[in-house]
């Protein structure tokens, strides 16, 4: 079939209005494969502004059950992924974000940020490795999407198009991305995560590490303090992408859609699993101690 079966289909909807779909094409037929890549660095970005670095390795769950916490993100995105947030799956989804995010002290602008992540990581990896970018309308659909959920997470000020989330999350990193050695911890516990991944588990841990640093911009390296790349590690890394994006773009569009359950990537679920049971429990309360209030506003509203 024609490799632009799918871009065909999304230009007959409007990214105004269907959204959902547009998204729930580009991320489970067009680049489920890219889409998976580019937020687990999204997450990386994260991991680098130490308010949010920090909290993360308070909690041991990035790194004590790496797997099951990556499996469980993935999960539960993928519930509204693949149902709709105002399905039954859907709405359990966004129950257990907002109950996990309102057990710690997360402000605002840090919520604001990560749902920046989702929203501009992924179109610039396509950019750079992707067999085709983003149109304007896909930009505009992925945007909404974002925005319905930030809003159904009770999160204020939130970006109206992609440039102004792209300008507020630049902005951000330039004046937040820093060192702490809790995120560092939380940011090699992924990367040696990442090294048990099909292809490359067959691949040394230390090559699968160097070659994650070369998909990472030289701030975010900074922040944890990596060694750069040398220029052959970059042009070695970031080419066999690019070749990967050449040669996908020959290939037949994907006619079954792939979520995130069904990749070989989530390990902590072989049988079902219920969205309502996926992600932490704080038990004792939280381990951040609280100074600003912010938790209650991103508290689960029935």
């Amino acid at each position: 079939m024609d490799r632009r079966y799918w871009s065909r289909e999304i230009e007959r909807l409007d990214p105004d209005r269907d959204y959902h779909r547009i998204y729930q094409i580009l991320v489970a037929h067009e680049f489920p494969w890219d889409f998976n890549q580019s937020l687990s660095f999204a997450l990386f970005r994260t991991f680098a502004v130490p308010s949010i670095g920090r909290i993360l390795y308070q909690t041991g769950e990035f790194t004590e059950r790496t797997q099951k916490r990556y499996d469980d993100t993935g999960l539960i995105l993928d519930g509204i992924l693949e149902h709709g947030i105002k399905s039954a799956p859907g709405r359990a989804a966004v129950r257990r974000i907002n109950q996990m995010h309102g057990s710690y002290d997360i402000s605002n602008d840090d919520m604001r940020y990560v749902l920046a992540t989702f929203v501009v990581v992924p179109a610039r990896w396509l950019e750079d490795f992707g067999w085709r970018a983003l149109t304007a309308a896909e930009r505009t659909a992925n945007t909404n999407y974002y925005r319905e959920l930030g809003r159904n997470m009770n999160i204020k000020d939130i970006p109206a198009t992609y440039d102004e989330f792209a300008s507020f999350m630049d902005t951000y990193e330039y004046r937040n991305f820093g060192y702490d050695p809790g995120a560092r911890s939380v940011s090699d516990a992924t990367l040696d995560l990442m090294a048990t991944f099909p292809p490359h588990r067959r691949a040394p841990k230390a090559l699968v590490r160097r070659f994650a640093m070369t998909l990472m911009d030289n701030p975010l390296l900074e922040a944890f303090h990596y060694r750069s790349p040398s220029r052959l590690e970059r042009a070695t890394g970031r080419g066999a992408l690019r070749l990967r994006g050449r040669v996908i773009r020959h290939m037949p569009p994907r006619m079954e859609p792939l979520f995130a359950r069904e990749m070989a990537n989530i390990r902590s679920y072989p049988g079902e699993y219920e969205i309502a049971q996926l992600g932490t429990f704080p038990r004792g309360g939280c381990p951040v101690v609280h100074t600003n209030g912010a938790a209650s506003a991103h508290g689960y509203k029935p």
